[in-house]
Parts: C-alpha cells; sequence; structure tokens
C-alpha cells in the first residue's frame, strides 16, 4: 500500500506543479495581452488563443487534481443520512460513476474528438486542435487512476467517510 500512497503523492505534486506553472503562464499571457493591447494599440490574437487553450488544460488538469483530493462538489443530502456499511457502498458506487463517466466520456470520447481535429488548426497559433484536445483524455486517464486509488482506500479504510454527528453520538 506504500506504492499506492507514492503513487498518489507523485501525481497529486505534478498536477499541483502543472497547474500553478499554467497558471502563472496565463498571468504573464494576460498581461502582456494587456499591455500591448491598451499602451500599443496592438492587440494580439496570438495570446489570446494561448490564454484560451491554456485555461482548458488547467480546468481539466485541475479537476483531476481535486477528484483525487476527493474535494469535488457533491451533495450530500442523501450520504449524509446514511452511516457505516450503506455509506461506504454508496461512496464506491459515486466512485464507480465516476470511473464509468471518465473511461466512456473522457477517455473514448477525448480520443475520438483529438483524432477528428488532428487535420484542423488554431488560427493564431496553427497547432492541430488534435493537440489542444489531447488533455481530455488525459485528464481522464488521471481521473480514472485517482478513483481506483479512492476505492481501494475506501474499502481499506482509509478514507474518512464523514459520518453525520448523530451516527457519532
Amino acid at each position: 500500500m506504500n506504492a499506492l500512497k507514492t503513487l498518489r503523492k507523485g501525481m497529486d505534486w505534478v498536477l499541483s506543479s502543472a497547474c500553478f506553472v499554467i497558471f502563472a503562464f496565463m498571468v504573464c499571457i494576460g498581461t502582456y495581452q494587456i499591455v500591448v493591447r491598451y499602451f500599443f494599440n496592438s492587440p494580439s490574437t496570438v495570446s489570446e488563443e494561448l490564454l484560451t487553450y491554456s485555461f482548458t488544460w488547467m480546468a481539466l488538469l485541475s479537476s483531476a487534481y481535486v477528484f483525487g483530493k476527493r474535494d469535488h462538489m457533491r451533495m450530500g443530502f442523501l450520504a449524509d443520512k446514511l452511516t457505516g456499511k450503506k455509506r461506504l457502498a454508496l461512496e464506491v458506487v459515486i466512485e464507480a460513476l465516476i470511473l464509468a463517466f471518465a473511461v466512456i466520456v473522457l477517455i473514448f470520447g477525448g480520443i475520438r474528438i483529438m483524432n477528428l481535429t488532428m487535420t484542423q488548426v488554431t488560427a493564431s497559433l496553427g497547432i492541430p486542435m488534435g493537440t489542444v484536445y489531447t488533455v481530455v483524455p488525459l485528464s481522464g486517464v488521471l481521473i480514472v487512476i485517482y478513483t481506483v486509488l479512492n476505492i481501494i482506500d475506501l474499502c481499506a479504510g482509509r478514507i474518512e467517510l464523514g459520518d453525520t454527528e448523530e451516527a457519532q453520538e
């Protein structure tokens, strides 16, 4: 189990670092865009595209990171009423649904859209759109890995289920 913990920590570090670098890059490009537009009256279309695609990459990689931390948004009105084995079963089913979504939509759908758009190029940068869409299956694979790790941790009792106050008393 130490190997799984090391894998999760390594993935967390890589993803958080990548998101930090992309965000810093976006701040620099955004500042550049503002300076050339307002001070030199010469808008940059390249920076606009870079910001758009960087934001897409950061959003999808950040979502994978959040799924790994189990900090995603969730409606707890049903889960908060359950305790013990029922709560564990619900949490595992939720993780299984996330896994199915990641495999079907992000990985298979992402690979399909990536392949379909490899011949299209972006307007300003001139790179294939498929390259931009590479982040979709990549984030899907990361979410699948995190979800499998979450299921293992849930079944091993290493994730706190957050039982309600009534159940704890």
